[in-house]
């Protein structure tokens, strides 16, 4: 079987700010710096064999700082976050100011990737990167809580958030794709936790 660990990437300069990032492309915070450096002693006992990355540079930034000697990151473009339309840039102030009551009511602004989307693009992604590692491979993917939290939806897990520098295992049986345990790589002693509420 294939093992790939779905983490989301440090803290942002934007997840710092409170601001829905979407498609946007901030860099990690010095926090979220000090997040994926911490993770480092947890990431070394998981025996990688391959390491990934969407290509917005939160996640890039993130993957290189995991990945162990001799693993370069592979870019994967469609494992980038949901675009989140008109609320991009925005924090959850501005975007009750500007959308009054959409929130509360569980509405989506014009432009909002759907979960269907953004697994229509996602698992052929995933079913693409199983098919190019051996079947005993232990894969790391620095990804989005959106990305995290919509393919648990999928596959029947209702998903709590996701904390930075958290995420998930999915195996890879025969075909199938089905959860395994939720991770956080990093040791609150070593560097905060942060649990951002935007996507």
């Amino acid at each position: 079987m294939t093992r790939l660990l779905l983490v989301r990437h440090g803290q942002s300069t934007w997840n710092a700010e409170g601001r829905w990032q979407g498609h946007s492309d901030p860099p990690l915070s010095p926090l979220g710096e000090r997040q994926a450096r911490a993770a480092g002693p947890a990431v070394a006992k998981l025996g990688l064999t391959a390491v990934f990355s969407s290509d917005l540079l939160r996640a890039r930034q993130t993957a290189e700082l995991l990945a162990p000697p001799g693993l370069t990151p592979a870019v994967v473009p469609p494992l980038r976050e949901r675009n989140v339309g008109e609320w991009e840039g925005l924090t959850r102030t501005e975007i009750d100011a500007q959308f009054p009551g959409m929130r509360d009511a569980h509405e989506s602004p014009p432009g909002f990737e759907t979960d269907e989307s953004l697994m229509a693009r996602v698992l052929p992604a995933l079913d693409g990167i199983i098919s190019e590692l051996p079947d005993d491979a232990v894969a790391l993917i620095a990804t989005h809580g959106g990305v995290i939290r919509t393919l648990e939806r999928h596959l029947g897990t209702p998903p709590p958030p996701v904390p930075n520098l958290g995420g998930r295992w999915l195996i890879a049986v025969r075909n199938t794709l089905e959860l395994g345990d939720r991770e956080v790589l990093v040791d609150p002693e070593d560097a905060a936790l942060t649990m951002p509420e935007a996507e």
